[in-house]
């Protein structure tokens, strides 16, 4: 069959590779896609931003199955638009996608179907942001209700910054229309986790658990990123805990939307922080994560392509799944000044190199192909991912698979995973 997947990061590399792999897929088409995957795929310029556009698209290749990357596409009802036309594609209805595009529609959500979650306040002007600090103790968390690329939030130390990067947000100078409504969060404390599930709208199947890293810097310092890095283990959350996450998050999400008429297809990517109290949500995604898709798929030993099948054909089952006890580990190297202002066009060498150590993928995220080089062309780059038995040694593998690639201004986290590592 014919696989089209919209989007052009590091996520949709592994969604590529990974379908290619499957004995049913014969081709694979990617839009608009980037410089390394247009290696493994047919790469097409497209405005992902027009749904009109990606419509077009679809009635030139007939695909018989869609797969939605990023979250625009999904916020701007690409399911909804291809469903009507008779398309068979992978993700959840505009509707149901605000529980990403929202973090007021899901922090509203999650408190009507009593799912754990922080203490929080929906702020529509400065004014609301002045009476609802009183009832937060610092630190306090401040996030963009919609859509910003993971810059949304900032934890502020004092009231007074929580004030200031409020106004920021809610003026429009800061996040544009992502910020014109806030919310205000108390500061959880605990381990970050991706707990990300597959439903068809009334089943769910939990898919390898990650964990991200979304600090810029070494020991989760500086601002938050897209993600730096993440990993993933048999061992990350154990089978209790995952019928926790099942039974008390993943569940009574897909039954609430189902109830309230927004039937929830696709990935739910669970953002979770655990707790001394236990599990708290953090965020939804309504796509796979990124980098979270680089191990995770890494790992997968199915076939990626039945289960994104069941989903859309409400036949979901853990069996759709079979996963390799083995870790991973992927490592973003990013542009010089990311996840602030940067340049792209910078030459990318040592890839082939790195590419051919034992265990590793080089997923590409923003690069461009030309003259048979590879160039920079976004803030994360590359996300160099590794396999091995354990985690000690896929790390070490992603590590030097890094250090053979060089472009101007490269950066990237030398700490990913080690507070597992330490832990051990």
């Amino acid at each position: 069959m014919k696989v089209l997947v919209i989007g052009s990061g590091g996520r949709e590399h592994a969604l590529v590779w990974k379908l290619r792999q499957s004995p049913r897929v014969s081709k694979v088409y990617c839009a608009p896609g980037n410089g390394g995957i247009a290696g493994e795929a047919e790469c097409l310029p497209t405005d992902i931003k027009n749904v009109e556009t990606l419509l077009a698209l679809a009635h030139q290749l007939r695909p018989d199955l869609t797969v939605v990357g990023p979250e625009l596409p999904l916020t701007l009802g690409v399911v909804d638009e291809f469903t009507q036309r008779g398309y068979r594609i992978f993700g959840p209805t505009k509707a149901a996608a605000q529980l990403e595009s929202s973090k007021s529609f899901a922090k509203e959500f999650l408190q009507r179907h009593h799912i754990p979650t922080a203490h929080y306040a929906i702020c529509n002007s400065a004014d609301d942001v002045h009476d609802a600090l009183p009832h937060f103790h610092t630190p306090i968390v401040v996030k963009a209700d919609g859509l910003a690329a993971g810059k949304g939030v900032v934890i502020c130390k004092s009231k007074e910054e929580a004030a200031s990067v409020s106004a920021d947000m809610l003026s429009g100078k800061m996040l544009g229309e992502a910020g014109s409504r806030v919310v205000l969060e108390e500061c959880l404390v605990g381990e970050e986790l991706s707990f990300l599930v597959m439903s068809d709208g009334e089943r769910v199947a939990a898919l390898a658990a990650a964990q991200d890293h979304k600090r810029v810097g070494d020991g989760d310092t500086g601002p938050n990123t897209g993600g730096m890095g993440a990993y993933s283990t048999s061992t990350l959350v154990d089978d209790q805990m995952r019928n926790w996450l099942l039974q008390h998050v993943a569940r009574p999400v897909v039954d609430g939307m189902k109830a309230e008429g927004m039937e929830y297809k696709g990935v739910l990517y669970c953002g979770l922080m655990m707790t001394a109290k236990g599990p708290m949500v953090l965020e939804f995604n309504c796509r796979f994560g990124d980098p979270e898709t680089q191990p995770i798929l890494m790992r997968l030993e199915s076939d990626l392509a039945e289960a994104l099948e069941a989903s859309i054909e409400g036949r979901v089952s853990e069996g759709d799944f079979r996963w390799s006890t083995d870790a991973s580990v992927c490592i973003v190297m990013a542009s010089g000044g990311y996840p602030g202002a940067f340049e792209a066009g910078k030459k990318i060498i040592g890839l082939e190199e790195a590419g051919r150590l034992e265990g590793v993928k080089v997923f590409h995220a923003g690069t461009s192909a030309r003259d048979g080089a590879c160039y920079t062309a976004g803030g994360r780059v590359l996300g160099i991912t590794a396999r091995a038995a354990d985690l000690q040694t896929a790390v070490s593998r992603a590590y030097d698979a890094a250090s053979m690639i060089g472009f101007e201004g490269a950066h990237y986290r030398k700490d990913i995973a080690a507070r597992a590592l330490k832990v051990k």
